[in-house]
């Protein structure tokens, strides 16, 4: 059987990867940052050098966005680069491949159309540049991987947008939200899926991009969360909500070479159905 370690274990998406791998009875190694320190280069050697896993999914990220851009820019880029390196070399001298998620923050969000795979990337917050710093230290160690840009993720582990409104909504007649930034929602539970596939189906290894297929504003996205609730949602422009990290306007990632490996994705609105049912039972 081979062998699986997973970083960020008890964050959004590691926490659904490893329900995912319970489902299927598959065994694995799972550590959040308490555990195993992804900065800290002595203990991922050690680690991943005593299990010798076979394939490592790297979930492990510093994701607070905003933070990012000033309070936690060091830690920014100490976990997103310095720990993927971390990974990324403790693997090479292991020979496990490495599945690392990315995010359509290392695209500016000027484009019109959709970013494909190997579109020019311009990152243009302290996130995103550590993210796609990330993409490259994983670029230059290994051979063997695959990095997945994501965005919009949702799902039943940690804070997310959908949990946000749903929250709000119990205390508010009205919720103003964004109808000027776009992008593709994703839940966590397709992507962890997505990830396996490419593993348990020996994809070539490289750089993919995947969410639930369709696109919408936040508003949009706001609107199929809270239909069934008593409140109402009004659009309104970024203006409104000024942020320290910059946010991309228009950042849908094409979604083709996910599809073109048979990984049937579904529609976002059908997985935001599906997820609410979950938290609902």
């Amino acid at each position: 059987m081979t062998k699986i370690l997973i970083t960020g274990a008890n964050g959004q998406l590691g926490s659904e990867l490893c329900k995912l791998l319970d489902e299927r009875g598959i065994a694995y190694d799972a550590f959040d940052s308490k555990q195993m320190d992804i900065t800290n280069k002595k203990l991922v050697d050690e680690k991943i050098n005593a299990l010798k896993p076979a394939v490592i999914y790297h979930c492990a990220a510093y994701t607070a966005v905003d933070n990012a851009e000033d309070v936690a820019k060091d830690l920014n880029w100490q976990v997103n680069e310095v720990g993927t390196r971390n990974v990324a070399e403790a693997a090479k001298r292991i020979g496990a491949k490495v599945v690392y998620i990315s995010t359509d923050y290392v695209f500016d969000g000027t484009n019109e159309g959709e970013y494909e795979v190997d579109a020019p990337t311009n990152p243009k917050n302290e996130y995103g540049k550590a993210k796609l710093a990330g993409e490259k230290a994983i670029k230059e160690v290994l051979d063997d991987y695959y990095i997945i840009r994501t965005s919009w993720v949702f799902g039943k582990y940690g804070k997310n947008f959908v949990y946000t409104m749903l929250r709000l909504a119990k205390d508010h007649d009205k919720l103003t939200v964004v109808n000027d930034q776009f992008g593709r929602p994703t839940w966590t539970r397709t992507l962890a899926e997505f990830m396996t596939y490419l593993v348990d189906h020996d994809q070539p290894f490289g750089t993919y991009q995947l969410s639930n297929k369709g696109s919408c504003s936040w508003y949009e996205f706001a609107s199929e969360v809270l239909k069934n609730q008593d409140v109402e949602v009004v659009p309104v422009d970024s203006s409104a909500y000024p942020a320290k990290a910059y946010r991309p306007r228009h950042s849908i990632m094409s979604l083709k070479k996910a599809e073109a490996t048979g990984f049937e994705i579904i529609d976002w609105q059908s997985a935001l159905g599906k997820f609410m049912s979950e938290i609902e039972e």
